[in-house]
């Protein structure tokens, strides 16, 4: 198995347990690993395809459960969406660098794509981190706002948990409610952002390693699994403050095009 391989997968396990006491979503824990390793573009579309399944994996358990009216009025706003942020990462990723600098005798290329990822990676972490922003919550009338803003920034780098987390908080959901409200809109951004994905892909003839999709699918399962047995035993401050400095750190690399 190759290095890339094991590293994704790895990544994946922790992310998906890490999810569980964090606060960070797998996607944003998981994207930073996997752009390491591919073109920042490529590795958004790896780690919705990892985010999907493992998505799809709770709407079985819990999709029942979905509140269809907050479904449609936040769902279709952010279903288009989403299809904006895709195709903006998509032009992103087509544009040339915007410099190229040398340190030791190593040329680093600074992108567009890369700034723009690394800087909304900065932001989110910053945002996630702060129980000024975590306690924000807004009207119900204002779903159709959120699913917006949540699906833009889905399409475009699958941070789209913080802003929908902030409009349902309010919108008077049972906790089983909530949950699964939460799973059926993650799933309905994702299938629309690897639409766009998929359309990029198969115009640039971009060739998908699907049995790295399918392990690191199959080690957030497990990750998932293995974190809530593990909840008691671990420090959550202790755990987003870490979390937070490496994230931070693969943002600045991406930024400087070090990543």
């Amino acid at each position: 198995m190759e290095l890339e391989t094991v590293t994704i997968a790895l990544a994946a396990l922790l992310a998906s347990g890490l999810t569980l006491f964090s606060g960070f979503g797998l996607g944003t824990l998981l994207l930073p690993v996997v752009a390491i390793f591919f073109p920042v573009e490529v590795a958004v579309g790896i780690t919705a395809m990892v985010h999907l399944a493992n998505n799809i994996f709770k709407l079985g358990l819990l999709g029942l459960h979905a509140d269809r009216k907050i479904v449609l009025a936040f769902g279709l706003p952010a279903v288009l969406a989403a299809f904006v942020g895709a195709s903006l990462l998509g032009w992103l990723s087509s544009l040339a660098p915007v410099a190229d600098y040398s340190v030791l005798g190593k040329v680093f290329t600074v992108t567009p794509v890369k700034l723009i990822i690394g800087l909304v990676i900065l932001v989110f972490v910053t945002l996630e981190l702060l129980p000024a922003f975590s306690a924000i919550t807004i009207d119900r009338k204002y779903l159709p706002l959120g699913g917006g803003i949540s699906g833009f920034f889905g399409g475009l780098s699958g941070h789209q948990g913080a802003f929908r987390s902030m409009f349902l908080i309010k919108a008077g959901l049972r906790k089983e409610q909530y949950i699964a409200t939460g799973v059926v809109l993650a799933v309905l951004v994702d299938l629309s952002r690897l639409l766009v994905y998929g359309w990029g892909a198969a115009a640039s003839h971009t060739n998908v390693d699907w049995s790295l999709v399918a392990v690191a699918a199959l080690s957030a399962f497990a990750g998932a699994f293995i974190g809530a047995r593990l909840i008691r035993k671990l420090t959550i401050r202790s755990i987003q403050i870490m979390v937070s400095g490496l994230l931070a750190l693969v943002a600045l690399g991406l930024i400087a095009g070090v990543v």
